[in-house]
């Protein structure tokens, strides 16, 4: 399993990312989380085979339609064998 922590700046508040974002990440197969952060950004961590993180990761770096993904920035982290994928308050 592969674990990542992803930042992503742009225009991604305010245009339904965190909520397609659920949408893409439930049909990839992934676990973990995404959230609003109070400097304008989208962060996330998604668990899975490298595949899936992969493609999840390439949808992040694109964004829904109205967003302008400036930079997406992608870290390894520890697996943790979670489950499911939500959409957590802003931090």
């Amino acid at each position: 399993m592969k674990r990542v922590h992803v930042v992503v700046r742009g225009e991604v508040q305010g245009v339904g990312y965190r909520y397609t974002m659920r949408m893409v990440a439930r049909d990839a197969g992934v676990s973990g989380w995404v959230r609003n952060r109070r400097d304008g950004s989208v962060e996330a961590e998604i668990e899975g085979t490298p595949e899936q993180v992969d493609e999840v990761v390439a949808w992040m770096a694109e964004g829904p339609p109205g967003s302008h993904v400036r930079e997406a920035s992608v870290t390894d982290a520890a697996p943790t064998g979670s489950r499911g994928f939500d959409v957590l308050p802003t931090e």
